[in-house]
């Protein structure tokens, strides 16, 4: 495989991934309670369709066609998303939940620009790179709106009346909790010997 092949794959995960959150991210929008919050996923959409037109452009410079990838990376942090629209939270806890859901996205998505960046410029795609490198941008800039949007939202969430909540309980609710318990116990017993070996 060349790195013309590798470049092109990369990008096709990218174009999946795009995708896969324009579908997404009204359904995170619609879960918000904060004003703000909202107004910034919404914002993000249109940029998002925006970048999956940059990556329609740089596949006419390479002539190949954009689709032929699923990108499985995206659809496991879409899921996570899913968790945190799902779920029973209510106000700025709820709220916080969706941050870090779109904040695993868009570190995802600055991770694989970022290399997909590199190969460009390696394979003297100049036009693709910069074409890539404004999508960039726009992901770090979407990430640093999150985190200043968490600050108010953590201390609200922090100073909500929990006083009606029950106390958490480590058995899971479901047979979906069950398992992803039985994953984590796996994950850890798994990661065991290599943890281990750090501390000889």
């Amino acid at each position: 495989m060349s790195l013309q092949d590798v470049f092109i794959e990369e990008m096709r995960d990218l174009y999946s991934a795009e995708n896969q959150l324009v579908k997404a991210l009204p359904k995170m929008a619609k879960a918000c309670s904060d004003a703000e919050l909202k107004a910034a996923i919404v914002k993000h959409l249109e940029e998002t369709k925006g970048q999956v037109e940059r990556l329609k452009q740089a596949f006419q410079i390479l002539g190949k066609k954009p689709t032929g990838q699923h990108c499985n990376g995206m659809e496991g942090v879409v899921a996570e998303g899913k968790e945190a629209i799902e779920s029973d939270e209510e106000g700025a806890v709820k709220d916080v939940q969706l941050i870090g859901a779109a904040l695993r996205v868009e570190h995802y998505e600055i991770a694989g620009y970022t290399a997909a960046i590199g190969i460009a410029k390696e394979l003297g795609q100049k036009e693709i790179a910069g074409l890539l490198t404004q999508t960039l941008n726009e992901e770090q800039t979407a990430g640093k709106t999150l985190l200043t949007s968490s600050k108010t939202l953590l201390k609200q969430a922090g100073s909500e009346d929990d006083a009606d909540e029950e106390e958490d309980s480590d058995e899971p609710e479901d047979a979906e909790e069950a398992e992803s318990k039985r994953k984590s116990e796996e994950d850890e017993a798994e990661a065991a010997p290599e943890l281990q070996k750090r501390k000889k």
